[in-house]
């Protein structure tokens, strides 16, 4: 076993904390509350082929795998340019469409994929039913040589940013039976498809909606992968989901550290810096480890994902989701603490995280149900819900 990332993967994150530095946190902030998108940042990423690094080479990426894309999505956070799109565009959608779509839709969206000039949204929840598949009413038909999607997803991300959103959808046959979840592109401007904004307190360029799908028409190639493959396929996609998410929550908590130890080593009270006080010192190493502890578990679930071990990688996916979450949250907590008033100031950009960090621990899936998926499949314990 090596515990060590190679030469290509170190050289990858020094070029990506480069650009990230190069817009910094207050490029960010400044759009974020202005209600503009990072647009510049996202596209110089796309052409130094930083998004695409798991995007099969035939296709126009860097042939790497998830846990290069995750090492790109930690890099940004870190310099305080958390983009939320990474975790859904080329992590989800361009994965699922890389294993599971036909040779024609490949050529069709990979590319734009790889170079950052296609965005995909990805709709799963919903709100009867959250992420559970198996309570989805989102349903599609087939109709001749059409498909048919109705229902409605909330909490979308970026659709208005978007040229496609990738929809969780389960079969309806004939006799109106709802079967097995698959997925479907469904294009942004495709009639019946409207969307609403859902205001949020979370600072960031990327607004989150609830979508709406009235009779949309959709042609038999915008299924991706076969009607009937179910889970196994929906999880193709969500496994990497919970692997950006938790090298995005670990990216910021590296940042509120930062913060916090700049400032505990140049803050000082009675002569001497507050860093210097077990006080302050002992509960920031204390979130250090937990940070550290949460990146190689991401790292080790990466592994686990690219190697092809798909079980074993939905396992420490979640572990490391939850570990993740936990760690930025209480590492945004302390630094907050650390900085005392100037944590809440606009000037220290700790604030803003505080409601970002927090959301670590609800989504993409809430340290809850990670916690019932482990003490079931881990531990075997008898199902609780």
């Amino acid at each position: 076993m090596n515990f060590t990332e190679g030469d290509e993967r170190r050289a990858l994150r020094e070029a990506v904390a480069a650009l990230g530095r190069r817009y910094g946190h207050e490029y960010f902030a400044a759009k974020a509350r202005s209600g503009e998108k990072t647009d510049e940042l996202w596209a110089e990423a796309g052409r130094l082929g930083y998004l695409g690094v798991a995007v099969p080479e035939e296709y126009g990426g860097g042939g790497g795998g998830i846990g290069d894309l995750a090492a790109v999505c930690e890099e940004l956070a870190a310099a305080g340019c958390p983009l939320l799109l990474t975790v859904v565009s080329p992590a989800i959608c361009a994965t699922v469409v890389a294993r599971f779509g036909t040779e024609a839709q490949k050529r069709r969206w990979l590319p734009g994929f790889a170079d950052g000039t296609t965005k995909m949204g990805f709709a799963i929840t919903e709100p009867d039913a959250g992420s559970n598949s198996h309570r989805l009413t989102t349903a599609v038909r087939r109709d001749g040589d059409e498909w048919v999607l109705n229902g409605g997803k909330y909490y979308i991300s970026g659709v208005d940013e978007v040229e496609a959103v990738l929809v969780v959808a389960r079969h309806v046959d004939s006799t109106g039976n709802r079967l097995l979840p698959s997925l479907v592109i469904v294009p942004t401007d495709a009639p019946g498809f409207t969307y609403r904004h859902i205001p949020m307190e979370v600072v960031s360029p990327e607004k989150q909606f609830t979508c709406f799908f009235d009779d949309v028409r959709l042609p038999l190639d915008a299924l991706v992968g076969a009607e009937d493959a179910g889970l196994a396929q929906l999880f193709a996609g969500l496994n990497p989901e919970r692997i950006m998410a938790a090298s995005f929550a670990t990216g910021m908590a590296r940042r509120a550290l930062d913060l916090a130890s700049g400032y505990a080593r140049t803050r000082t009270v009675w002569d001497v810096p507050i860093g210097s006080h077990q006080g302050v010192a002992h509960p920031l190493a204390q979130c250090a480890i937990q940070v550290e502890l949460a990146r190689v578990m991401t790292q080790k679930a990466a592994a686990l994902y690219d190697a092809g071990e798909d079980r074993a990688a939905g396992e420490a996916a979640n572990m490391a989701k939850y570990a993740a979450g936990e760690a930025v949250a209480g590492a945004v907590d302390q630094a907050i603490q650390v900085h005392g008033g100037n944590g809440l100031s606009s000037e220290y950009g700790l604030g803003a995280m505080l409601a970002a960090s927090r959301l670590s621990r609800i989504a993409p899936v809430s340290r809850e149900m990670i916690l019932n998926f482990v003490a079931q499949h881990t531990l075997r314990l008898p199902r609780s819900y």
